[in-house]
């Protein structure tokens, strides 16, 4: 497959590029669409077709990977792309939209006669162009042998959670783990903040917990972040903003009280008020 298997590309920010790169240097036919053409006309040079619409990048694919900001964002593309769509094509849904989008993506597959797949990603930028990902999928099985040279580029492992797209499997997990990622990242944010109020060396909390069970990766890739100021983002915060918003809402919906999610939502949200909100979620630390 990995000779013959096209893909169309739909969404070209931090997440959607990498995976298009990755995509091409596997040596698959890769097409790319964004709604601002500039961040899609580079990957050219990585050898994609820069498509002017939705419909002419999808035109034929055997695959459509979205990778756009929220549910809304994506049926919006995707009803523009309708004319192209290739009955029998697999729709790899990669955003995370939430669980009230994906009954509805799912009766849009069904009507367009698309093999509905619900695949989240776990990683942020770095992740993303090695090709080292954590897909959490959710679809039939008859996708997976035309999604395996697509997986394989730009993934380290896929998770299947089960066989329909649109019970939610797939995202309802990509939200747990989205909730301790936004928990780990205010967490940092706020020792550090506490640190420089407290007249504490920060790099004395680092040295504190180093090695220890205190310790774990997210908290020393922010803290060097917030220490350089350096919020180039891997994860944007008005990305981060959306992302606690539908975890609160999950957690309404199921019942289950997020006091720490919730004021972790506000926090991000002060954040992009203040004006980050292009910026890395390790910009959380200016909320404070």
């Amino acid at each position: 497959m990995t000779d013959t298997t096209s893909v169309a590309v739909l969404g070209t920010g931090i997440m959607g590029a990498a995976m298009a790169r990755n995509l091409t240097r596997a040596g698959l036919d890769v097409r790319v669409w964004n709604r601002t053409r500039a961040k899609a006309a580079p990957l050219a040079a990585d050898g994609a077709r820069v498509a002017g619409t939705p419909a002419e990048a999808v035109d034929g694919a055997d695959v459509v990977l979205t990778v756009l900001y929220d549910g809304a964002a994506t049926f919006a593309v995707m009803r523009e792309a309708a004319p192209g769509l290739r009955p029998g094509a697999v729709w790899l849904q990669s955003t995370t939209a939430g669980l009230d989008a994906l009954a509805a993506m799912n009766d849009f597959a069904g009507t367009h006669r698309l093999l509905f797949v619900d695949a989240p990603v776990l990683g942020t930028r770095a992740p993303a162009e090695a090709g080292q990902l954590t897909v959490l999928a959710a679809g039939p099985p008859a996708a997976r042998p035309v999604l395996a040279p697509v997986l394989e580029a730009v993934g380290r492992l896929t998770v299947w959670t089960g066989e329909d797209g649109g019970e939610g499997a797939a995202t309802r997990l990509k939200l747990v783990c989205n909730s301790w990622v936004l928990a780990l990242t205010n967490a940092t944010a706020e020792a550090l903040s506490l640190a420089s109020g407290l007249g504490v060396d920060p790099q004395a909390f680092l040295d504190a917990v180093e090695g220890g069970p205190l310790d774990c990766g997210y908290l020393r890739a922010k803290s060097a972040a917030i220490l350089s100021g350096d919020y180039t983002p891997s994860f944007a915060v008005s990305t981060a903003v959306k992302d606690a918003r539908l975890i609160v809402e999950a957690g309404e919906r199921a019942g289950v009280r997020l006091d720490v999610a919730a004021a972790g939502a506000r926090r991000l949200a002060r954040a992009e008020e203040l004006g980050h909100g292009d910026k890395d979620m390790a910009a959380s630390y200016l909320a404070s």
